[in-house]
């Protein structure tokens, strides 16, 4: 089962194309709830949404969906996603610290986020959008902090637009161009190569600065 998702993430672009060909405008409703899911809940960053925005674009442009009407769509799955889990946030409070690692959630993922949060402040829930599992964390740990909810949605809507505006109309733009068509299936895995490169950074610093302070501790106890 997890090798046909993973197959299926891969190949994306013929995935959804096969879905419009056998379901039509059912895939709006399918784009909504992935989007919407994506964004709205802590147990699903691992859905693919930067490269799942390029390929409906890419596809809107060779089928019969509307590409305006994705990007109505989509960015109100996005906000009232973003919404939905900073309401979440702010419901369970500090005690979302407490809790053990489980199939459904990893405290690493939130810790992450967290320094995202220390580096970029609010515009976490902008920048966030374009990093994946920190997209997902980052409205959650909004509520978590309290964050007064009319910034938060400042923010949540700025980072919507942006995200799926960008996203949507460059797979549309470049979906009409023949060699990146026939080559789309590299292209989603270079979006997701270069969408998990802050976290790879990230989780580098993260051992350089453990590492460093490992030693300084070793030299003070010496």
């Amino acid at each position: 089962m997890v090798t046909t998702f993973l197959f299926s993430l891969l190949v994306l672009d013929q995935t959804l194309a096969n879905f419009v060909a056998q379901y039509g405008t059912w895939v709006y409703v399918l784009l909504f709830v992935i989007i919407f899911a994506e964004t709205g809940f802590v147990i699903f960053p691992f859905l693919p949404g930067d490269s799942l925005l390029f390929v409906a674009g890419a596809v809107a442009a060779s089928t019969m969906l509307d590409v305006h009407l994705i990007v109505v769509l989509l960015m109100t799955a996005a906000i009232l996603g973003d919404s939905v889990n900073y309401a979440i946030g702010r419901k369970i409070g500090q005690r979302v610290y407490t809790w053990p690692d489980s199939r459904l959630f990893k405290r690493a993922y939130l810790v992450r986020t967290q320094m995202f949060y220390d580096k970029y402040g609010s515009m976490t829930i902008v920048i966030g959008r374009f990093v994946p599992i920190v997209r997902t964390f980052a409205p959650f740990l909004a509520g978590v902090v309290a964050m007064p909810y009319p910034r938060f949605l400042t923010y949540n809507i700025a980072g919507g637009v942006l995200w799926i505006c960008s996203l949507v109309y460059l797979g549309y733009f470049f979906g009409n161009i023949p060699f990146i068509k026939n080559n789309l299936t590299f292209f989603v895995i270079g979006i997701v190569i270069v969408s998990v490169i802050p976290i790879i950074v990230t989780y580098f610093k993260e051992r350089a600065a453990a590492k460093k302070q490992r030693a300084e501790e070793t030299v003070r106890s010496e």
